[in-house]
């Protein structure tokens, strides 16, 4: 059955190999993308190429006006049947104890407010007694939420371990209302995020730690993301499910 989603952070990384796997399959995807414009309409092209139609929307998830707007730009695609909450950011490695509040708050605004925003948004639009036509939520969590960071990333462990709280108390909450709420969590992904981070080898560096001896790439957790959102997870709901190489 062909869908029609909306990827935030999709011009880069997972988000942009979920929006080209959800094309290959025929579906209509929203590509959200908070500056790069270029990227976000290459992201389109490549959707089309494969198979879809695509639309790039502009926001930044953690303002609301940005949300709103891009949940009502998907109107242009038909009736939404999914959301993947996927935006995302890191910052430079440092320990807590070093970190500004300016850092920190950006890092919970945009990993953490902004993934709630969009989470309530999807849960306006999907709900059934709303309006809705039922559907699914798929977040973008992160095995840091289970091995803390240290040294790293704290704020964005936290953030995403917060996540992890969100959607099982979410399914809950929309399961009634005919929408299904998971997670994937995934481990070093090769992806465009380290090099954001100061860190552009760092994949390759700790990937070789995992038990499966590598780092993995963003199209295989797109494979999970659309499994999720399909409908052979169809009584998947309130679940992670780690991507991570075994770590």
């Amino acid at each position: 059955m062909r869908k029609t989603i909306l990827v935030t952070g999709a011009s880069r990384g997972i988000g942009r190999a979920t929006a080209v796997a959800a094309g290959a399959l025929g579906w209509s995807v929203g590509v959200n993308y908070a500056g790069n414009r270029a990227a976000a309409e290459a992201a389109v092209d490549a959707v089309a190429a494969a198979g879809g139609q695509a639309v790039a929307l502009a926001g930044d998830v953690a303002i609301e006006d940005d949300v709103i707007a891009m949940f009502d730009g998907m109107r242009a695609l038909g009736p939404l049947d999914g959301v993947v909450v996927n935006a995302g950011i890191v910052a430079p490695a440092l320990p807590l104890a070093e970190m500004s509040v300016e850092r920190m708050r950006r890092i919970f605004d945009v990993n953490l407010f902004g993934a709630y925003l969009c989470a309530r948004e999807a849960a306006r639009r999907l709900s059934v007694s709303r309006g809705g036509r039922g559907g699914a939520i798929v977040f973008v969590s992160s095995i840091a939420a289970t091995l803390g960071a240290p040294n790293e990333y704290v704020d964005y462990a936290g953030a995403k371990g917060a996540i992890d709280t969100l959607t099982r108390g979410l399914a809950k909450e929309l399961g009634p209302e005919g929408v299904r709420v998971n997670a994937v969590r995934p481990g070093v992904i090769d992806t465009e995020i380290h090099a954001s981070g100061g860190r552009p080898d760092r994949a390759a560096q700790i990937g070789a730690t995992a038990p499966l001896g590598r780092a993995g790439t963003a199209e295989e957790v797109a494979e999970a993301i659309l499994w999720l959102l399909g409908d052979a997870a169809s009584y998947v709901s309130g679940a992670i499910l780690d991507v991570g190489g075994g770590r």
